[in-house]
């Protein structure tokens, strides 16, 4: 009998062409816990005027990113699966998605069918929210097998050091005027209904500082990307804070994002093409990306050391 992992990743779309897209936005953006609507008012705007607008223009966007490996965030997530699998040799690592292509629950019960008797689902969201963390918890759970899952992990110091490391060699580059922490964001609502998420995230700046005694606390600030729709979502927005550096003279800047592990459509297109942009038309000068874990090695290792942590801790609780 084996023992099991499964990182789950957000997802992509099959291709960059406009109906792929459409169709995985529609898996997306319909999960209740994404959007907390009620489904009688959301659904017919959703599929009546936001998909139609919103998939051509978000291809174009994906289109601008794809790469001869397909999707640079299932690329991503697929070498770390390898990576993974090396370090546990002992193991079945798999990797699945909670939106498009490998599902969640066809995937866990493979596993089972393979002779995983227990398996780990680590979600590769640093910090838990409903609206990435919960789906995938719901999912693995209806799959009918025995799991054991990570709820997060931007609080293992092995993950803080890993981030200050990257950020210090971005730092050694060059002196910047202003470093910007920039999390997804997600709505304010969510956070007044009990979502630990901006604790987090605060949580993680402040772990991450901890590693870094150069840098001065004054220098940095927490900020909050990709926002969707019209509520009120998690302040300070990225670009907002990118504009008014550049009014304060702050010209220099170097952004991290800490909620993201691999490089995706929020980081390649949103941050490395529009806000830098916005940046540079503004008077900004130098912009810097810290990019995401990607591959480094040393982050899948530490996937896999929490993976059997994790394993080890529930074996104890079931005793």
């Amino acid at each position: 009998m084996k023992t099991g992992l499964l990182l789950v990743n957000l997802g992509s779309p099959a291709t960059p062409r406009t109906p792929d897209v459409k169709r995985y936005l529609r898996e997306f953006l319909s999960d209740p816990n994404v959007i907390e609507l009620p489904q009688w008012f959301w659904q017919p705007l959703l599929r009546g005027i936001i998909l139609p607008l919103r998939s051509w223009r978000s291809a174009t966007f994906y289109q601008h990113i794809w790469t001869k490996s397909g999707s640079p965030l299932v690329a991503y997530t697929q070498i770390m699966t390898d990576q993974v699998q090396q370090a546990l040799p002992d193991w079945d690592v798999r990797y699945a998605m909670t939106y498009g292509e490998p599902h969640i629950g066809p995937t866990l019960r493979a596993m089972a069918q393979a002779g995983c008797e227990q398996t780990v689902v680590l979600p590769l969201f640093p910090q838990y929210t409903q609206s990435t963390t919960a789906p995938i918890i719901h999912q693995a759970q209806a799959a009918g097998v025995p799991i054991t899952i990570v709820h997060h992990f931007y609080d293992q110091p092995a993950y803080q050091k890993l981030l200050a490391q990257h950020l210090h060699s971005a730092l050694q580059q060059r002196d910047y005027d202003a470093v910007l922490f920039s999390y997804h964001s997600i709505p304010t609502a969510m956070v007044r209904h009990g979502d630990p998420y901006q604790a987090e995230c605060e949580a993680t700046t402040a772990g991450v500082l901890k590693y870094l005694p150069e840098l001065p606390v004054a220098k940095v600030t927490t900020t909050y990307q990709s926002k969707f729709g019209p509520m009120p979502w998690l302040k300070p927005y990225l670009k907002n804070t990118l504009l008014q550096l550049v009014e304060l003279g702050k010209r220099n800047v170097l952004i991290t994002t800490p909620s993201f592990v691999a490089d995706c459509l929020e980081t390649l297109e949103e941050d490395n093409v529009q806000n830098y942009q916005a940046f540079k038309a503004s008077g900004g000068d130098a912009y810097q990306l810290v990019p995401p874990m990607n591959g480094d090695p040393a982050f899948s290792q530490f996937l896999a050391d929490l993976a059997v942590h994790q394993l080890k801790g529930s074996v104890a609780h079931a005793h």
